[in-house]
């Protein structure tokens, strides 16, 4: 992947831009926070799952239970 570097220099007004390669340590890094987003959006969907089946059973859509427990 190209990471794109723009600097400004606020002092001469010029931009700089920097096109290099990722650096191994960059594409770790990427890949651990691309595996981590994953793992919470399973979570999520997990989460959600679960919840369905008690407001099918109660008969109220997850909007409702939010004001109902004062949630956002």
């Amino acid at each position: 992947m190209k990471i794109i570097e723009k600097e400004f220099n606020v002092i001469t007004g010029e931009t700089t831009i920097t096109e290099r390669d990722e650096t191994p340590v960059e594409i770790e890094a990427r890949a651990k926070r691309e595996e981590e987003r994953a793992e919470e959006q399973a979570e999520l969907q997990a989460r959600v799952a679960a919840r369905q089946p008690i407001l099918d059973r109660l008969g109220i859509t997850e909007e409702e239970a939010r004001i109902l427990l004062g949630g956002n």
